[in-house]
């Protein structure tokens, strides 16, 4: 009941009118989103990078229903990469892109066609790609898009999320020299013949999957902010043996900011996820729908710093 409450909420244009121009509904949307426009997204990203931070950029607006829209996101990447190059940034800032919004559910090939595209200009501007993971229904047109894409572009980052059945196969596919593997818990409401429903379950195939990338040759990029993860990370970083060049941990930007300080201040690369762009109102709506105990979470994240 409740989700579907927040599924129509998403789509209302007057409850969007409403947020937006409510005090605390600006607070939450300025603490959370980076801004309407790749202008204000590069802003945001050097106040971040001058606190010692890195940064993935992402576009809001997977809910892509027309060619005209998967174009116009492409072309919306295409404009952030130049000016991430122009503004000396490409060291420090990755974009991270959802074939979604590219188009994957009108036509995985046009998807595929945008998706080297965005590539390719990371590629000139000196950054990198990671394609974002989305519905498990969608997990294997991603991941073979992915190996596509790494054939010319191998820097290209995968996106698996712990709490499938499936990710401990997938992470011991994508464990391989060069391979960027973001790890997080996983948003979406997927029913449990796919994945883990309790939370203790998923954070138990969290641990698995760390350890496989981890022990592995590839470049583990560690996506949460549960406390205790974050902690076991350090302690199997410590175990196999690794430097704190060789994997990242990745926050949400305005979440948990001082422990995003604590660990950059302890020489851990720490990514922040930086989501902009017109369409906020439906993504954080979504999240929310996607997974009421996220209402928890984002409250959390209001009244906490740590």
């Amino acid at each position: 009941m409740l989700r579907s409450l927040f599924r129509a909420a998403a789509g209302s244009s007057r409850l969007e009118r409403l947020v937006e121009s409510a005090p605390v509904s600006k607070d939450v949307v300025r603490r959370f989103i980076a801004g309407r426009s790749a202008e204000e997204a590069l802003v945001a990203s050097r106040a971040l990078v001058d606190d010692g931070l890195v940064v993935s950029l992402d576009l809001l607006g997977e809910d892509t229903r027309t060619i005209e829209q998967a174009v116009t996101a492409r072309d919306d990447y295409l404009g952030a990469l130049g000016r991430v190059r122009d503004a000396g940034l490409s060291s420090v800032v990755e974009v991270s892109v959802k074939l979604s919004a590219l188009g994957q559910r009108i036509d995985e090939k046009l998807a595929y066609e945008h998706a080297r595209a965005i590539c390719a200009a990371a590629e000139e501007a000196g950054t990198a790609v990671t394609l974002d993971a989305e519905e498990h229904g969608s997990t294997d047109a991603t991941l073979e898009t992915l190996l596509e894409l790494r054939k010319d572009f191998p820097a290209t980052g995968a996106v698996l999320q712990a709490y499938l059945r499936r990710t401990e196969g997938d992470c011991r596919e994508l464990s391989a020299a060069g391979s960027r593997v973001r790890l997080c818990k996983g948003s979406y409401a997927e029913p449990e013949s796919v994945a883990f429903q309790s939370s203790l379950d998923v954070d138990k195939s969290f641990v698995r999957c760390l350890n496989i990338l981890m022990s592995g040759e590839g470049y583990p990029m560690v996506a949460t902010h549960d406390a205790r993860l974050i902690a076991i990370a350090e302690d199997r970083a410590r175990w196999f043996d690794r430097s704190t060049g060789e994997f990242e941990f990745q926050l949400m930007y305005g979440v948990r900011p001082e422990e995003q300080t604590r660990l950059a201040a302890g020489g851990n690369t720490v990514r922040v996820y930086l989501p902009y762009g017109e369409h906020w109102y439906a993504y954080l709506v979504r999240r929310l729908a996607d997974r009421p105990a996220n209402v928890g979470f984002a409250a959390r994240a209001m009244t906490s710093k740590k």
